[in-house]
């Protein structure tokens, strides 16, 4: 049987609508990079360009216009075929709360907007998740699932599907003696306390947050333990400490009396979508497929810690 990868043909017929790499972009939840892999995916599958792309202008090759015609209608039935199918056998329907660690970003909000698009008849209602209890929301069932940061070691939740590695950066007031350095080694995390999740937290996870020790053993001193993210950015604010926080969540809380330091030398974060395992519905699989779509990745089936 012939390969056909489905996401390839989406992200050329919008391409064909758009005649632009970052529209298309938004419009399928991904980035303009991810565009562009896709369609040189399908150009090598096919044997032949089917775009011209220059710095003023985007448009279809011969080829790419004949694949068009043949292609659009022949989408639109299978799409039609997969929604009755869909709709019919998994039942999405209903409402879908997802907890998110501190901020939303691009990652996140890019899951939820597929989502959405996919499932418009779905209520769906994102929901902050503190860094002092992480995992309780979804054991006492005030949120469906949610995303938080490895590492993930409860018997009772499943995990997945993951999302990209981040690096770390260190959280700092302006005017600390870091603060203006363009990285700092891991070694350096000796010399700063770091502001550390309040429990009910469990203890390994509050620890991979804040290090207590150096990759090479060296002892890091504790700082404040906190509940919320923005209680950290205020506690570091107040130069009682700096805090790691991951790329993405640095960038999305820029503010003027705090400055974010990238670390060298540290493991790289990663999030993650977790559930109750004993919760499996057909809206919680459709959500960890477009969480899996969103970053580019297949959604693997939920695994247990």
């Amino acid at each position: 049987m012939r390969s056909l990868e489905i996401r390839e043909l989406e992200c050329f017929l919008v391409l064909a609508e758009e005649l632009h790499f970052g529209r298309t972009g938004e419009r399928l939840y991904v980035s303009q990079s991810r565009v562009s892999q896709l369609l040189r995916a399908l150009e090598s599958r096919i044997g032949a360009r089917l775009v011209d792309r220059t710095s003023r202008r985007v448009a279809l090759t011969p080829l790419g216009e004949r694949l068009l015609t043949r292609l659009r209608p022949a989408y639109g039935q299978l799409a039609d075929a997969v929604d009755d199918a869909r709709a019919a056998a998994r039942c999405v329907t209903g409402a879908l709360r997802i907890g998110f660690l501190g901020s939303a970003n691009h990652g996140t909000t890019s899951a939820l907007g597929l989502f959405h698009a996919r499932h418009p008849e779905v209520e769906t209602t994102a929901v902050e998740v503190t860094m002092a209890d992480p995992f309780g929301p979804v054991r006492r069932g005030e949120v469906d699932a949610a995303i938080v940061l490895l590492p993930v070691s409860e018997p009772d939740l499943t995990l997945g599907p993951c999302f990209e590695r981040q690096p770390w950066t260190l959280a700092l007031a302006d005017g600390h003696p870091f603060a203006g350095r363009a990285s700092l080694d891991a070694e350096e995390l000796a010399e700063v306390a770091l502001v550390a999740p309040a429990a009910p937290a469990p203890a390994y996870w509050r620890d991979s947050q804040a290090p207590p020790r150096t990759p090479g053993g060296r002892p890091i001193p504790r700082g404040p333990a906190v509940s919320t993210l923005q209680e950290g950015l205020a506690t570091v604010a107040a130069r009682s400490g700096g805090m790691l926080l991951c790329r993405p969540t640095a960038e999305t809380n820029a503010r003027a009396d705090v400055v974010f330091v990238p670390v060298e030398g540290l493991a790289p974060s990663e999030l993650v979508l977790v559930r109750h395992r004993d919760t499996d519905t057909a809206t919680l699989r459709a959500f960890a497929r477009a969480v899996g779509d969103a970053i580019g990745v297949s959604a693997p089936e939920p695994v247990s810690p």
